[in-house]
């Protein structure tokens, strides 16, 4: 009896364990990863490509390996409605370099760390959101939800994650 008694409290514990650590949490075998979010674009949202405010909301990328460079060419980024944007061009991050996923119109720049998304439509929800980033073989390299209320705790619609 006290052997069972011992198996089911060490069952318990583990399991009590596992339930604990939230589900965003969990940490994939990745170099990249998000380093942050602008969520919500300063100002009145506007998404006319001409006058709007999309390339003000944007999501930092960084690779975050001390060895590796990291090409970004097949790599998707998502939301939570299935919103997504792929890099289809060759953009490589250094170990420690970041890049800008910005919206709205540009020219894509190494130099400037900045990738445009050519669409003049906000991604993020100002409210709450689930970012996914893929990697080229379709395994997830970095997830994170937010809510406005919960993440943003200054109220600016930056969120850092892997600092």
């Amino acid at each position: 009896m006290r052997i069972r008694l011992v198996a089911t409290t060490a069952a318990a514990g583990a399991l009590a364990a596992l339930t604990a650590v939230p589900a965003h949490a969990a940490e994939y075998n990745s170099a990249l990863k998000i380093r942050g979010i602008q969520y919500n674009a300063p100002g009145s949202d506007s998404n006319r490509c001409s006058t709007g405010n999309t390339d003000e909301e944007y999501l930092t990328i960084k690779n975050y390996s001390r060895s590796t460079t990291v090409n970004l060419k097949g790599y998707v980024v998502k939301d939570a409605a299935g919103n997504k944007f792929t890099f289809t061009a060759s953009h490589t991050l250094q170990p420690g370099d970041y890049v800008k996923l910005r919206g709205g119109n540009g020219t894509d720049s190494d130099a400037k760390n900045v990738v445009y998304r050519d669409n003049c439509n906000f991604m993020w929800n100002n409210d709450k959101d689930t970012i996914y980033v893929y990697k080229p073989s379709g395994s997830r390299a970095d997830v994170h939800s937010y809510t406005e209320s919960g993440s943003d705790k200054d109220g600016n619609g930056y969120i850092t994650y892997h600092g």
